[in-house]
């Protein structure tokens, strides 16, 4: 079987090109899109099994929680979550994973990101064992995908000579421009980055240590000061400041000696953009693709995703279109545009609108929340608690509310009383009375809060006690 193999799960990136259902409040790698199963279910279900140990989960202090509950969704209790304080691009996350694998410099570390696809698990852990050889030699080893068309999205690994074997990288290529691209894909010399790559823990540390040891130093001491909290591991900030975001390919794999690609064929997709989903989804006879509450009429080529289910996406006579639906926000583009989402989304943040990176869901440790109704001194939310979810002792200076439980059973804190709230029952929380909501039970809970006051914003809170550590 050989030697074990560390996945370390990239999870901290906040992805633009596939909005609005990926936004910097929840980034593509949480949504289910295609299916029911999130892009890192589907990650963290791809490394389990014989040969592989427990992974290793790299996010952001705010995917923390979302990342332990979607685990937890699948069965997945024994993964470790290493939280960094600021994003630094793939680099010293990838160097804080090897020091703290550093008491076992032999074992194997496969580096992937959560937001992929692979439709053939088979074929992907051929390639796994294909690069295992290499390893044991010393090599670094990077997976590159047999191009079929000429991407301008994907970077290229450049090889001595076409073939399907196992071989060394002569140079990394940045994303091409349509001419090169095609002239690549036609030299056959050329694969897709797939931005996964495998060695053993003391490869990957010796790299570092001669093609980036500016980046030793304090990722070192991050994780030396690093603290547990709760279930999660928090790398140290204030070292962590002090690294310069680099990705893995500029730090060490375009510097380092010995680096072997393996080609692959096994489904990939890094899902860059609405293309490539529309590429890979199930079609009509007309290469329609719907997903969610959606219909096509005399449409050709286009693909159209609602995300709410009381929104109802009709396209009529549409010719390659994407259009989705949200609750909140509605992306209409041309196919061939879509590699531009990522400016609609810078043109939205500079005008300071909400959507650009919220989220209509709002998610928290202890469950979610959702706006129904914002008015004139007044809002309606939709709030689920999951088992055990428990809201932090708080209360608000501007706002009363309202609690109407409709699922479930809630255990509520006013002032001193303490009292069980079952479905269709109701309390009222005075402005400016401390406050606590628990689900004890084994389902989620729902219930609307009806809040009323002179200031709504979420900033309006005071917080005593707070189970997740929180502010």
């Amino acid at each position: 079987m050989g030697r074990v193999i560390h996945p370390i799960i990239l999870c901290g990136g906040a992805g633009t090109r596939l909005w609005p259902t990926s936004r910097k409040a929840y980034p593509k790698q949480f949504v289910p899109l295609l299916g029911a199963t999130s892009l890192f279910q589907s990650t963290l279900k791809r490394f389990s099994g014989d040969g592989f140990a427990a992974p290793l989960v790299m996010t952001a202090e705010a995917f923390r929680f979302i990342a332990t509950d979607q685990a937890a969704e699948i069965g997945l209790m024994d993964m470790r979550v290493v939280v960094e304080p600021e994003g630094r691009d793939t680099a010293p996350a990838i160097l804080a994973a090897a020091l703290l694998l550093d008491a076992h410099p032999d074992d194997l570390m496969l580096v992937a990101p959560s937001d992929h696809v692979i439709t053939d698990h088979e074929a992907f852990l051929a390639a796994i064992d294909a690069g295992r050889a290499a390893t044991e030699q010393g090599a670094l080893v990077t997976f590159g995908v047999r191009p079929d068309r000429p991407e301008t999205g994907y970077g290229y690994l450049e090889l001595e000579v076409a073939t399907n074997a196992p071989a060394p990288v002569k140079k990394f290529r940045e994303k091409p421009d349509l001419a090169s691209a095609e002239a690549m894909v036609a030299e056959g010399r050329f694969l897709w980055n797939s931005g996964l790559f495998m060695g053993r823990v003391r490869d990957f540390l010796a790299a570092f240590d001669t093609h980036a040891p500016e980046l030793v130093a304090p990722t070192r001491a991050a994780v030396e000061a690093a603290k547990g909290d709760l279930d999660f591991l928090r790398l140290a900030a204030e070292p962590w400041s002090r690294i310069n975001a680099i990705s893995l390919d500029y730090a060490i794999m375009e510097k380092a000696e010995r680096v072997a690609a393996i080609p692959f064929n096994c489904g990939w997709s890094d899902l860059g953009s609405w293309q490539t989903l529309w590429e890979i989804s199930d079609a009509d006879a007309a290469e329609n693709a719907v997903a969610g509450s959606a219909t096509a009429v005399d449409c050709e080529g286009s693909y159209l995703r609602s995300e709410s289910p009381g929104v109802h996406l009709v396209g009529l006579g549409l010719k390659d279109t994407v259009a989705v639906a949200m609750s909140d926000a509605v992306l209409i583009a041309d196919r061939a545009r879509v590699q531009d989402v990522k400016k609609v989304v810078e043109v939205l943040r500079a005008a300071k609108i909400d959507q650009a990176d919220e989220y209509p869901r709002f998610h928290r440790p202890w469950g979610w929340y959702e706006t129904l109704c914002l008015g004139d001194r007044f809002q309606v939310k939709r709030i689920m608690v999951k088992p055990g979810g428990v809201l932090s002792l708080q209360s608000h200076l501007h706002r009363s509310e309202h609690w109407v439980v409709v699922a479930g059973t809630a255990e509520v804190t006013i002032g001193e009383d303490v009292k069980l709230v079952s479905e269709n029952e109701s309390v009222y929380i005075p402005l400016g009375t401390r406050h606590r909501m628990v689900n004890p039970g084994q389902v989620p809970m729902y219930l609307i809060e009806v809040q009323t006051g002179a200031y709504l914003g979420e900033d309006d809170i005071t917080r005593y006690e707070d189970i997740y550590g929180r502010d």
